[in-house]
């Protein structure tokens, strides 16, 4: 997966393109496998909960990789303001929960703190068997009762060694080593860009449908707030030159489920500051809704 290194900008800036599906038709085959996994509606059974967009227990990695955080029910802000069903993120690295659920949450190796509303981190981990948690806290790194389940992942060693390959003979099996990899390939921390986390450039998916929204290089938190490097999220929704949708995750959120009717469609996410201004336009995104699920 290319990324495409540009210089950042303070304001309003694009993309060049938007991440393709893999060319290879194996690596395609293997991605699209799954979508459905990727862009599932849990709103129902999970109306909060954190979770890894992109990785999973079982996973094999290369390192450094890119982890994903993924929260629903609440907001993304900043360590140090204060806002009811808002925190941060943190990752617990082969420790447990805390005990004392009251206690701020340590600043440790263990205990990696995402405070500034990050969306998605690089980890460099040796090799072998590594335990990760997304834990919630709040403005003062006071966990919520909100976490993920704890996943279970492999280094494989560096990301500079050899990548996993697909074997047409045993795909499902290769697929699980190439998927892991592939999904947590890195983004530039440096560079800032706002994307659509869990789909890729001509995907089609099943409608209802997650779509998860990052940014690299800036943080998230709701409008009206005035912390500075921050916005947040509008996806804009367009079939043909008509906007089907829009929607402001006003409130900091970082995931919205959208309900199309079958065809294709363009979607433009965008960072927005405090006041509403764009500060930050991510690259449109072409997808098809095959279908709507009854």
């Amino acid at each position: 997966m290319k990324r495409y290194a540009v210089p950042a900008l303070a304001a309003l800036h694009l993309m060049a393109t938007a991440a393709p599906l893999p060319a290879d038709p194996l690596e395609r085959r293997c991605w699209l496998a799954h979508t459905a996994e990727r862009t599932r509606v849990d709103v129902l059974r999970e109306p909060i909960a954190v979770h890894f967009s992109n990785l999973k227990s079982g996973d094999s990695v290369r390192s450094p990789f890119w982890v994903e955080f993924g929260v629903r029910g609440m907001g993304v802000i900043p360590a140090g303001n204060p806002r009811e069903q808002s925190g941060h993120h943190h990752i617990l690295i082969d420790t447990p929960l805390p005990r004392d659920h009251t206690a701020a949450i340590p600043f440790s190796d263990t205990h990696r703190h995402f405070g500034k509303g990050q969306t998605g981190a690089l980890l460099d981990l040796p090799p072998g068997r590594h335990t990760l948690r997304l834990l919630f806290a709040d403005h003062a790194h006071r966990p919520y009762f909100v976490f993920s389940p704890e996943i279970s992942i492999q280094v494989t060693g560096k990301r500079a060694g050899p990548a996993p390959q697909l074997d047409a003979t045993n795909l499902e099996a290769s697929c699980t080593r190439w998927y892991g990899d592939y999904a947590s390939t890195p983004r530039d921390p440096a560079l800032r860009e706002v994307y659509v986390k869990n789909l890729r450039a001509e995907e089609g998916v099943a409608s209802p449908f997650t779509v998860s929204l990052g940014v690299v290089g800036l943080g998230v938190a709701p409008a009206g707030s005035e912390v500075k490097d921050t916005g947040h999220f509008r996806l804009q929704v367009l079939r043909g030159s008509a906007t089907a949708q829009s929607v402001v995750l006003a409130d900091g959120r970082t995931e919205t489920v959208l309900d199309l009717p079958a065809g294709d469609y363009e979607l433009q996410p965008s960072l927005l500051d405090g006041k509403g201004a764009p500060l930050l336009a991510g690259t449109p995104l072409r997808v098809t809704v095959l279908r709507q699920m009854r």
